[in-house]
């Protein structure tokens, strides 16, 4: 045990850390007998920090990869929770988390703190974004994408090219995925390799086309083996390319990664921009993002939610509320859903119309806001 880890500990949690390594001492025993990675990567990897956006399909596997190699620090950011459709795909949750509207990266904490008890998992219920990146991406080594739209994993790839922060992207849709290790000062950032368009307008999702499990655990062994080359050391054995495949008719191409943009303020030399738009989207507004495919809008209001006063006014106005410590789902009389965070944002589904969901968010919440 490292000696920054005890130094935060409590002396019984120090104890029982203690006697685990004792009874657990063989747990990384067929990892370390893997020459690439050995004594010294095993070590390298207890020291790093990673970063999951996403806990769904993708983010749950690669959760569990990072949990059972042994990084230092696995923390967690989703907005969602878990709902019945998830778990044909999404491995860390059961059917208690879906009836319990249970937050995912909550849920996906609690197993993975039973499956290793030597690694810190960190569990944030926030919506990934431009303004919500800073804290989580403070003091990580590597960030994994495990997001399902384009517009929040071009905001990670922006703010991890500004902080020299490696990106292992992936996405899966029906039974094809992708995978590719971005590495500011390597590689081309994201928005030069998809373009600085973050709609996912026409685009095929899960939602749209299904998916099925062998896919997502195709791409995320693919990012897994591109991460634990980094963490362990083993940078030089980093791929480099830009793999696609169909697992169903088993297709697989390669793309060599194209080098840093001199022209992008994110991968080239000119950064002077970044910062000045980065002041001026840091306003709060009321905002809303239409769902692909899951007839929902999530309305983000700019200000947080007291979700203990608000339960008291949705039950006066016929709501049925279903309540855990993370979040509110109230079922409306109309069979429309708001599912109401205390970071401010609201999930209204039944509706794929934004405006709408602003309005039903401000008429169901006004006494509340006066």
């Amino acid at each position: 045990m490292d000696n920054q880890a005890l130094r935060t500990m409590h002396p019984i949690e120090i104890f029982e850390a203690v006697q685990d390594e004792a009874a657990f001492g063989d747990r990384y025993s067929r990892q370390l007998r893997f020459g690439p990675i050995g004594s010294d990567g095993q070590k390298r990897l207890r020291a790093a920090r990673v970063l999951i956006v996403g806990t769904g399909a993708l983010g749950a596997s690669l959760a569990q990869h990072m949990t059972r190699a042994g990084a230092g620090v696995v923390r967690l950011a989703d907005r969602d929770y878990v709902e019945p459709s998830n778990l044909q795909r999404q491995m860390l949750f059961d059917e208690d988390d879906a009836r319990n509207a249970a937050p995912k990266a909550v849920a996906a904490a609690r197993k993975l703190k039973r499956m290793n008890g030597g690694v810190r998992i960190e569990a944030h219920v926030v919506d990934v974004s431009k303004r919500t990146l800073g804290p989580l991406l403070d003091g990580i080594d590597l960030v994994l994408d495990g997001t399902d739209n384009a517009a929040t994993r071009l905001a990670l790839s922006d703010a991890c090219f500004r902080l020299g922060i490696p990106l292992i992207y992936g996405g899966v849709t029906a039974s094809e995925g992708m995978s590719a290790a971005l590495i500011p000062g390597r590689t081309a950032c994201l928005r030069c390799l998809i373009g600085d368009s973050a709609a996912d307008d026409g685009a095929d999702t899960c939602d749209t086309v299904g998916v099925i499990s062998p896919a997502v655990e195709f791409v995320a062994a693919l990012q897994a083996a591109e991460a634990l080359k980094w963490l362990s050391g083993n940078r030089d054995a980093m791929r480099g390319t830009w793999v696609t495949a169909d697992i169903w008719s088993f297709r697989v191409k390669e793309m060599k990664l194209p080098g840093g943009s001199p022209r992008c303020s994110c991968c080239g030399s000119d950064t002077s921009k970044a910062g000045d738009q980065r002041r001026h989207d840091d306003r709060p507004a009321v905002e809303a993002a239409v769902l692909c495919g899951r007839d929902s809008v999530q309305v983000t209001l700019g200000e947080p939610l007291a979700l203990d006063m608000l339960r008291p006014l949705l039950e006066a106005q016929g709501c049925s509320l279903t309540v855990n410590p993370y979040l509110t789902k109230a079922e409306l009389p109309d069979g429309k859903r708001l599912v109401l965070f205390s970071d401010g944002r609201v999930l209204v589904q039944g509706t794929s119309d934004a405006g709408e969901a602003i309005q039903l968010c401000m008429t169901m919440l006004q006494p509340y806001k006066g």
